[in-house]
């Protein structure tokens, strides 16, 4: 079952097996919109970077400033990916600089503000933590306590969105 459901490959098969019911009954777009009534209005690269300056400003204060905030069309269909963060290191006379950039994918620009939050707060855990360890989501998790359970929301927002190509 998990070839038919790439986005949540790894989760227990009774869990897989609920969200292939609610796609053979068409009814998987419904529940998300029942759950996830309204989308943000996080709608420009502006707008955007106010929102994740005024996440990392209240949970992540001391890491370095980000140059750039954006999003990236790009991202979803090259790197399989749904945010990108990078960082240049730099020599500049006798300091080293660093630049921090934060892309999202423009997947997230019509989707409801707990899954941009999610993504969000996923990109800006790597500006401390660079891999997928246990400190990693455990930042994740202060910064968004149900980071878990929208990052599964997120993969059935996924899995929808390839299947039928619109949800909210």
């Amino acid at each position: 079952m998990s070839d038919s459901l790439p986005y949540l490959a790894h989760y227990a098969p009774h869990i897989q097996q609920q969200i292939a019911d609610l796609i053979e009954k068409q009814q998987l777009a419904d529940w998300l919109r029942s759950k996830y009534s309204k989308v943000h209005n996080v709608a420009n690269d502006s707008d955007l970077r106010d929102y994740v300056i005024e996440l990392k400003n209240h949970y992540m204060k001391k890491t370095q400033p980000l140059s750039k905030v954006m999003y990236d069309s790009k991202i979803h269909i090259i790197n399989q990916a749904l945010g990108l963060h990078s960082y240049v290191s730099r020599v500049q006379g006798g300091k080293l600089k660093s630049k921090n950039e934060l892309r999202v994918s423009t997947l997230f620009k019509n989707t409801p503000e707990p899954f941009l939050n999610m993504i969000v707060v996923h990109e800006l855990a790597h500006l401390k933590e660079k891999q997928h360890n246990k400190a990693f989501y455990q930042l994740c998790q202060h910064m968004l306590p149900n980071y878990h359970q929208l990052e599964f929301e997120v993969r059935v927002y996924l899995t929808e969105l390839d299947r039928s190509g619109n949800v909210f």
